[in-house]
């Protein structure tokens, strides 16, 4: 901060707030102030990066309380006050005796003036922004404003009932500490659920940075997800398949439903239980039951000779003709 700048600007008025503003208050003031003449907002416009700059060189100073009562002092000298030369009312002797440099004496020794100005962190033409009431060391380009506070990821597992349904469940902090997660209705495996603002804290007075929880869903036996509709493999056997028949096929978590297979259903075919599926606020899924025929590994003598008699009267026609048609092109 150059000495005279500590004099001629009212960091308070450049951020539009009374005096007795709280550290609160200060802070959300900034950060409305930030987000509007940030450089990024405002590509190009040299009027808005100026602004920026000078909210964030105030609120450097006025976001530090030791800082802050340092500027009020020295503002408190008077509006007229100038670093001068020589002996003037309101000149260096001013400033030596309010933070203990005047040393008894009018006439300051070369070295005062070292001393006051190193101070300031402007001795040898020392720059604004690495000093004790220069800008923080982040921010947009070097132009000041606290930084973002880091994130903190964190995992967990859970049951396919709990992701297609959603649930708030209790996670460890990497403090030791418990914090609560909502897991919302239809998380699928591997999403990200971000907590804003319950990460470490910034080290600066900035935002605090988030926690990342990554979600792992368990398998589950009998359905598996497909967006927001379940699938479900229903076995039928040969004669339900050729004859037709009404099954009941299971739902998660609910009663099961009853279905009616179609005489001459192939292995394969789809059957659609309309909003049977994931529930959420941006929609319902479906339940799709896919039909397999299940072939019988045993027979009794009966059975057997029952479907060679089967064999003997269908029809003569090789289910496999129209494909060995299609891969001889």
């Amino acid at each position: 901060m150059a000495s005279q700048d500590w004099f001629d600007k009212d960091f308070y008025k450049v951020l539009g707030v009374d005096k007795s503003v709280s550290e609160a208050d200060l802070k959300k003031t900034y950060r409305k102030l930030a987000r509007t003449y940030h450089p990024d907002s405002n590509q190009g416009d040299a009027k808005a990066e100026a602004k920026f700059k000078e909210v964030s060189e105030a609120y450097s100073v006025l976001s530090d309380p030791e800082q802050r009562k340092e500027y009020d002092q020295i503002r408190a000298m008077g509006s007229g006050a100038r670093f001068t030369a020589g002996d003037q009312p309101g000149g260096f002797e001013d400033v030596f005796s309010m933070f203990g440099q005047g040393r008894g004496a009018r006439q300051a020794a070369p070295e005062d003036f070292d001393d006051i100005f190193s101070m300031f962190n402007q001795q040898q033409g020392g720059g604004f922004g690495s000093g004790r009431f220069g800008q923080p060391s982040g921010g947009f380009r070097g132009y000041g404003g606290p930084r973002r506070g880091a994130d903190v990821t964190a995992r967990t597992t859970i049951d396919f009932i709990t992701a297609t349904r959603g649930e708030t469940i209790t996670l460890q902090g990497e403090d030791g500490k418990p914090f609560k997660v909502k897991i919302p209705a239809g998380v699928a495996d591997g999403q990200k659920i971000r907590l804003r603002g319950r990460g470490r804290p910034s080290p600066d007075g900035g935002e605090s940075g988030d926690i990342v929880v990554q979600v792992a869903v368990r398998p589950h036996p009998v359905f598996t997800r497909e967006g927001l509709n379940l699938r479900v493999t229903v076995p039928v056997t040969f004669t339900e398949a050729a004859l037709g028949a009404t099954i009941e096929v299971p739902t998660l978590g609910g009663d099961p439903v009853k279905l009616r297979v179609a005489p001459g259903t192939p292995s394969g075919r789809v059957l659609r239980v309309k909003g049977r599926g994931v529930q959420t606020g941006k929609g319902t899924g479906d339940l799709l039951a896919e039909v397999q025929v299940a072939v019988p590994s045993h027979l009794d003598e009966a059975a057997r000779e029952a479907l060679q008699r089967f064999h003997d009267l269908e029809p003569k026609e090789n289910p496999r003709s129209d494909l060995m048609s299609k891969a001889r092109g």
